[in-house]
């Protein structure tokens, strides 16, 4: 009974073995391909991912490398090959270029022109021919002298001679002796009137280098009307288009600059030969009068003919200078500001431009920064 179940067994578990190892050998057939297929598709992305990247990376690089060819990059300037100051006429570093547009209207008779020009250092550039009218156009000129001992500040003009500003009212009048140390001072009479030029003829023996005596110890005052027709003298000057820088700080033989509102800037009021003569040669309160060559002209900066409001610790441009340099008035705290030996400083809101002295010193400009063309004085 047991041999024979053992027997006929046999060739069932035979049977089921081939099945199970053919079934084995599917699956493991079937795991073989899954993994190889997994591998390929794998392989084929990261490929398919690089050949993408390198195409990319290529059209990166060649992009710039044609446009040089086609359009080569300029060079940055190179500040190293600057020429030396004054050797030519480039502008200087600091300067802006004169703008006409800033005169008042009025201030110029005629269009600015341009023209070829020669500075004082012996750099040629392009100059700016202007012909200023000689007549204030934001203020009225005067008054000038008192006609009274009892005139108060209001009367007259004022008076500067290298040491201060002094009103022209009576008591001005009254104390000259005393102030200049010489009792020959006598500007008024008995009656208290003030002698003052009347006419065109007195104002012309007052204004000569001689002073005629018969106007010795006047108030010596100018008016539109004595000079030559009634009318203003005109003053054309010669201003680079842009500031040329100089080797050193210059001076000139000729007007220093030009009011925004038409008037030339002289240089410093003759005042030991005015003073010589026992006269005044009265300023009005804007530091300028008249003679009967130069018509009105401006020997103080006191705030007048000034351009708009700026930032604290600046104060207002009010001319240009004949080098091109804007000019600013005066400053309450000169000290303070670091400025060079020609009032000048450099600030990011203007660049370089020059402040005014004081009127006490009877000198606008102290010299210039950069070159100018030395036309001398005259119409």
């Amino acid at each position: 009974m047991n041999r024979s179940s053992s027997t006929s067994l046999q060739p069932r578990f035979r049977l089921r073995s081939i099945v199970l190892l053919l079934a084995l050998a599917l699956i493991f057939s079937a795991c073989g391909t899954n993994t190889d297929d997994n591998a390929t598709t794998d392989v084929e992305e990261t490929a398919t991912e690089e050949t993408a990247e390198g195409t990319a990376e290529e059209s990166t690089v060649e992009e710039p490398a044609d446009s040089a060819d086609d359009e080569p990059a300029a060079e940055e300037p190179d500040d190293s090959e600057a020429p030396e100051n004054g050797e030519t006429a480039e502008p200087a570093a600091t300067g802006e270029a004169v703008d006409v547009g800033l005169f008042f209207d009025g201030a110029l008779t005629g269009d600015a022109t341009t023209e070829d020009c020669t500075l004082n250092g012996g750099a040629e550039t392009t100059c700016y021919r202007l012909t200023v009218g000689g007549d204030p156009v934001s203020y009225e000129t005067g008054p000038f002298c008192p006609t009274n001992i009892t005139d108060g500040p209001e009367a007259g003009g004022i008076w500067f001679d290298g040491n201060g500003v002094y009103d022209l009212d009576g008591e001005f009048i009254t104390n000259l002796a005393e102030l200049y140390g010489d009792d020959n001072w006598q500007l008024y009479n008995d009656d208290g009137t003030v002698n003052v030029t009347e006419t065109a003829e007195e104002f012309d023996l007052a204004a000569r280098p001689d002073v005629d005596p018969s106007v010795q110890n006047h108030c010596v005052e100018g008016q539109l009307e004595w000079l030559e027709n009634g009318q203003p003298v005109t003053s054309t000057v010669l201003i680079p288009v842009e500031p040329v820088l100089a080797d050193g700080a210059t001076t000139s033989r000729g007007n220093l600059g030009v009011t925004l509102d038409g008037v030339v800037i002289a240089q410093s009021a003759p005042v030991d030969a005015i003073l010589g003569a026992y006269t005044i040669a009265a300023f009005d309160d804007c530091g300028g009068h008249y003679n009967p060559v130069d018509g009105y002209h401006l020997h103080g900066a006191v705030g007048c003919s000034e351009l708009g409001e700026v930032t604290d610790g600046e104060t207002p441009m009010f001319a240009y200078a004949a080098d091109g340099f804007a000019i600013h008035s005066p400053l309450d705290d000169p000290a303070s500001a670091d400025l060079d030996e020609c009032n000048g400083h450099e600030t990011e809101e203007f660049g370089y431009h020059y402040h005014a002295n004081n009127a006490a010193e009877n000198q606008v400009v102290e010299c210039f920064t950069g070159q100018v063309v030395d036309t001398g004085r005259g119409r």
